[in-house]
């Protein structure tokens, strides 16, 4: 049943055997075995992927919120006697870049309450029932999820000082001739420099792209001086502000969409995880360096614990 709800929720087998670690096949045995005692199929298979028959929806509903509900069980039960835990999922960009560094805040003012992380750069990666919150990045509606908007962002592109001296950007032409260093793989919402470049009015064809699917290596070659990739403000001002990167121009746009930090609409949150949203939503109306030199601690334990939720079906439109 694992295995069916997980192939069903990402609609592939073989993404389905990447989450559990196991082989394709593997996954396929045990959708097969499900089927065969149901006596009804559950998938229809395509060539290189599967659709759920009308039995198949019906049963991956019913697993999705069974394991949701078992986790949290689980948890209470784990939890009896012990510190709370909030488990929290985002991105390795959003983890690495923007969350990390200011985590410290909230644990030294809330030392019993343990916060787990989950990592994935997949869209699927942090659809699971024992994530309580997620940070992610979008136009604020998911399915059976509510939201509340983090903040929006905005891009520009950035360099190495010694890259940004070598090859100096008085124009936008300028800037295409240069190496560019694009996200472009599994998360089809990074801006790419096409989508740049066609945003302030200036496609272009002919730019000479390497490609990444992980945008903290893409900084990472960026601050090496290999070229020039688009920094996004929020994640990126710190290295600016440490002298790692520098603007190489004045082009920018806003983000297309905005972070959101997101919940079930299944089940409530817990006070311990309901304390961390909003911990992180008052993160949101701090500009990108004042949130990077956040003190110890923003507020009193008691008074934050005062904070009333602010809940959404549905969020923010960007």
């Amino acid at each position: 049943m694992a295995a069916f709800e997980a192939a069903a929720r990402h609609l592939s087998l073989t993404k389905a055997a990447e989450e559990l670690n196991v082989t394709t096949g593997a996954v396929s045995r045990s959708v097969r075995t499900l089927e065969e005692e149901l006596g009804s199929p559950l998938f229809v298979r395509r060539h290189r992927a599967v659709e759920l028959t009308h039995e198949g929806e019906t049963l991956a509903v019913a697993l999705h919120e069974s394991f949701e509900r078992m986790a949290v069980t689980f948890r209470q039960i784990k939890s009896f006697g012990r510190k709370a835990n909030v488990t929290i999922g985002s991105t390795m960009a959003m983890a690495y870049l923007w969350l990390m560094p200011r985590m410290g805040a909230f644990w030294n003012s809330n030392p019993d309450i343990v916060v787990d992380h989950v990592i994935s750069d997949h869209p699927h990666g942090l659809d699971r029932p024992d994530v309580d919150l997620r940070i992610r990045y979008g136009d604020g509606e998911w399915p059976d999820e509510q939201s509340a908007k983090l903040y929006d962002d905005r891009i520009f592109p950035v360099a190495s000082p010694a890259f940004a001296k070598a090859y100096p950007v008085k124009t936008v032409v300028d800037l295409t001739q240069l190496q560019l260093l694009s996200i472009e793989g599994i998360d089809l919402t990074w801006t790419t420099w096409s989508e740049f470049l066609n945003a302030i009015h200036h496609p272009n064809r002919s730019t000479n792209v390497r490609r990444f699917n992980s945008y903290v290596i893409a900084l990472q070659a960026a601050r090496s001086g290999q070229g020039v990739a688009l920094g996004w403000e929020s994640l990126v001002a710190p290295l600016i502000e440490a002298g790692n990167l520098v603007r190489v121009s004045d082009a920018e746009i806003a983000a297309p969409q905005s972070y959101f930090v997101t919940w079930s609409a299944r089940r409530s949150l817990s006070p311990h995880a309901a304390l961390l949203r909003d911990w992180l939503l008052s993160l949101g109306s701090l500009s990108s360096t004042q949130a990077s030199r956040l003190p110890i601690s923003l507020e009193e334990p008691s008074r934050r614990r005062s904070l009333k939720t602010k809940e959404s079906r549905h969020g923010h439109s960007r």
